[in-house]
């Protein structure tokens, strides 16, 4: 279906995300931090990537900006913020900062193929 690459340092919720994207027929590559982001975009060239933004080393967002300054088509990727930030604010945080989305930690093993499906679905 769609290739998704996943950054998150809790190795639980790699293979979590990873367990339930894969039922879903999707090709997965994991990193636990930024190291080797531009290699890793070029040689898989994911169409969707989920990105923890509190990460070891640089965060989301520097992750996020480093992406959006990646030559086309590249710099163009659709990227969900994963985060256990849930309060008020936090979602309208990240949408401002240039993520195409969001969704909270822990995630609803139910709901998550959905919003991945929406997420690849048309801007």
């Amino acid at each position: 279906m769609a290739r998704i690459l996943i950054i998150e340092d809790s190795a639980d919720n790699m293979r979590l995300f990873q367990a339930v994207l894969r039922l879903h027929r999707h090709e997965i590559r994991g990193m636990a931090d930024g190291t080797g982001l531009q290699a890793t975009m070029e040689s898989f060239a994911p169409d969707l990537v989920l990105m923890d933004i509190q990460l070891p080393g640089r965060d989301g967002y520097e992750l996020l900006r480093e992406i959006r300054a990646f030559p086309a088509p590249l710099a163009d990727v659709r990227i969900l913020a994963l985060t256990a930030h849930a309060m008020a604010g936090d979602e309208a945080k990240v949408l401002d900062a240039g993520f195409d989305g969001y969704i909270t930690k822990p995630i609803s093993v139910a709901a998550f193929p959905h919003q991945i499906h929406e997420a690849l679905g048309p801007r």
